[in-house]
């Protein structure tokens, strides 16, 4: 079995495809950097990522799928599942197979369900993220939120919050997968932070004042329009499932 190593990217991955191609290379198995482990049975190919090469193969499934196809296979992508690299390796070859008919919305494949699936997944982590994220405002001014998703969707919400907060400086941090994004009023840049965040909750020595008075009062509303005898928890947890309650204010202290 040959073994393509990419970089965990997207443009990698795509790579990878352009290569086992180009190459014709016999069972080819693309696998991430960091999932890699040496095999004397396996001959082990390191892919350096092309965008040239990335973008033929982009152009190529796009000219087939149309763009919301591989809006789907980003998705998926971004799921980091274990076998995704499998998935989005046989859809691929499906699709350039039969280029004139869109295969994507094929669900009788196997491969081409389990895409779906998984783009599904990441969709659906993307739009609660834009709900949930709360920023808290640090002394220096600028406004954090600390997040840790299920799946990779920091890059796929980076235009929600550029947009509705374009006046204010603000870092979103990936706890899970140690990057962020920082906005300094005029673009946004990635960044990677050399200090401990695995506590969901930030500092308090490092909010502003403003930041601590608004949180109390907000805590102390919450507690008071909340109405005990009209609790339906079953209800709320489905509506707002408890792995989400760490991003929000009012449910950092309820276990």
């Amino acid at each position: 079995m040959t073994l393509l190593v990419y970089d965990n990217t997207f443009e990698g991955f795509l790579t990878a495809i352009f290569e086992i191609y180009e190459y014709k290379y016999i069972q080819p198995k693309i696998v991430k950097d960091k999932n890699h482990t040496l095999s004397l049975l396996d001959e082990t190919i390191d892919v350096f990522t092309d965008e040239k090469k990335a973008n033929r193969v982009l152009l190529k499934i796009e000219k087939s799928i149309g763009k919301i196809g591989v809006k789907i296979l980003l998705y998926s992508f971004l799921s980091e599942d274990i076998n995704l690299e499998k998935y989005l390796f046989e859809v691929i070859k499906y699709i350039l197979e039969f280029p004139d008919k869109n295969v994507i919305n094929n669900f009788s494949n196997p491969n081409v369900m389990q895409v779906h699936k998984l783009s599904r997944s990441v969709a659906r982590e993307k739009h609660r993220m834009e709900a949930f994220v709360r920023f808290e405002e640090l002394l220096n001014g600028i406004y954090f939120s600390k997040i840790a998703p299920d799946f990779d969707v920091l890059m796929l919400i980076l235009n929600h919050f550029k947009n509705r907060y374009q006046d204010q400086e603000w870092i979103i941090y990936d706890i899970k997968r140690n990057y962020g994004l920082y906005y300094n009023l005029q673009k946004v840049d990635i960044i990677t932070l050399d200090i401990e965040l695995n506590n969901i909750k930030t500092n308090q020595d490092l909010l502003s004042d403003e930041e601590l008075k608004y949180q109390n009062l907000w805590k102390e509303y919450f507690d008071h329009t909340n109405i005990t005898e009209r609790k339906n928890m079953k209800l709320h947890v489905q509506h707002l499932p408890k792995r989400y309650w760490k991003y929000l204010t009012e449910k950092r202290d309820i276990k």
